[in-house]
């Protein structure tokens, strides 16, 4: 356990959270036990035990432990996973752990910042530039200078919108990524991202565009087959250059989420038919899926999810034959995305427990209506009213837009709720909103709410 005595040491804690990550296992349930119990005791940290100033003064530091921490207990999935132990309550167990630990890293790093916020309007920073705290960098992968990226990369990515916090939790697991795409080197080293996106399909998009792009986080990895990886990456390019030339047959988003089939792609079915043609088959990821368990599939039967279980872009963190080479976060946004992954945990289980459900109004009709006819426009006219109606695909269906709509109105208001009662916390006591805190706002919410949280309506 960690210690209770008033004014604890963060480091001495993180070393007893270490010592219990490597307690030997020998079954799967054991393991499960340990991964269980290291989350409940990072999840029970505070920085209410510590004294702040001395945390503030060490930030960067503790970051770093954290992070290789993170980077130790990653390097053990393979011999966990070659003695058989790697069983879903192992595969859930070790996720929560990552993300936990992740969500550490990101409340030091707004600490370190002095909880500084990014303004509305103003630019995001470009991922990756210098060696900075906002960039953890692997020491196997650490060379003092800016990132240097490698053709065959994969970019596991958080964006900023309602829409990226949920599909990071539809799933089983909750993850804090939406997005994962591709790098690729062309013959004159000029780099770009191979991606499905909902809004354009499979596109191939400059590398330093995609970085300056309002990322909140990403991390970089690469397979240990250099080889395989390049030819990956040069496989996928060019079957998308070929998609979007003159003549060509667009590769639309994949909305079904299932892992069957080439026509349609989502951003992980991109990157899985990249390494199987590469490697002629033999390649298949991920080897631990992400399944839709769910209840009330009522958001997934809007949004055309048929699949029962998937290439989720966070599967990717417990691929053994994935090297982490660096992570990145802006910290004027992480409390963000930590409040919008809270309110989506809370959004998610409210659809399952009370049996919520999204209903719609004329307003929403209409958002589906116009944003589905704004689908037949050109993309320069899609550009042009953009502000207005919204830019989707020829094969989004308008319940998938209404859906989309309805979850922005219901979480949008929920966030700038819990983003003031967190500003007044930092005031008055010098910190964060802690998660626990977090989720007993939102059942106050709803609780006020009688049955009617935005768009979802359910029971009182």
């Amino acid at each position: 356990m960690l210690s209770a005595a008033p004014q604890a040491r963060l480091e001495e804690d993180l070393a007893a959270v270490e010592a219990l990550l490597m307690r030997p296992a020998a079954t799967a349930k054991e393991l499960a036990d340990n991964l269980a119990q290291v989350y409940e005791e990072v999840f029970d940290v505070s920085l209410d035990r510590y004294d702040v100033a001395a945390v503030a003064r060490d930030a960067p530091e503790l970051m770093r432990a954290i992070f290789a921490l993170r980077l130790k207990m990653r390097d053990r999935v393979a011999d966990w996973h070659q003695r058989g132990f790697m069983s879903l309550n192992v595969q859930l167990a070790l996720r929560n752990v990552l993300r936990i630990a992740r969500y550490a890293t990101d409340m030091l790093g707004e600490l370190n910042i002095r909880y500084a916020q990014l303004e509305e309007g103003a630019p995001t920073l470009r991922g990756f530039r210098g060696i900075d705290v906002n960039t953890l960098v692997s020491p196997a992968f650490t060379t003092g200078a800016d990132l240097p990226f490698q053709s065959g990369d994969l970019l596991l990515m958080r964006g900023m919108h309602h829409n990226s916090a949920a599909i990071a939790r539809i799933g089983n697991v909750d993850s804090q990524f939406s997005h994962i795409a591709i790098v690729y080197t062309d013959e004159n080293g000029v780099q770009w991202v191979v991606e499905s996106l909902i809004e354009e399909g499979a596109i191939i998009n400059p590398l330093d565009g995609t970085l300056h792009h309002g990322l909140g986080r990403c991390v970089v990895f690469r397979h240990r087959d250099h080889d395989l990886a390049r030819r990956a990456a040069a496989e996928i390019d060019e079957i998308v250059r070929r998609s979007r030339a003159p003549g060509g047959r667009r590769i639309w988003y994949d909305f079904s989420m299932e892992l069957q089939g080439e026509k349609e792609l989502f951003c992980s079915k991109l990157v899985r038919l990249a390494f199987a043609r590469a490697s002629g088959g033999a390649v298949l990821l991920p080897t631990f899926t992400t399944r839709f368990d769910m209840v009330n599939r009522d958001f997934l039967d809007r949004i055309g999810v048929t699949a029962r279980e998937t290439f989720a872009p966070g599967d990717i963190e417990i691929e053994s034959d994935f090297d982490v080479v660096a992570e990145w976060q802006d910290y004027r946004v992480t409390s963000r995305l930590r409040l919008q992954d809270l309110i989506m945990d809370k959004l998610f289980w409210w659809m399952d427990e009370y049996g919520y459900k999204f209903h719609e109004d004329f307003a929403i009709r209409l958002v589906g209506l116009f944003g589905q006819a704004s689908s037949e426009l050109s993309d320069r006219a899609k550009q042009l009213v953009a502000e207005v109606i919204p830019k989707v695909p020829p094969n989004m269906k308008r319940s998938a837009i209404q859906a989309v709509a309805m979850l922005h109105q219901t979480a949008q208001p929920l966030l700038a709720e819990l983003q003031t009662l967190e500003r007044q916390n930092i005031t008055q006591h010098g910190r964060p909103l802690h998660p626990r805190e977090v989720y007993n706002h939102l059942e106050e919410m709803r609780e006020r709410a009688r049955g009617r949280i935005g768009y979802l309506v359910g029971k009182a």
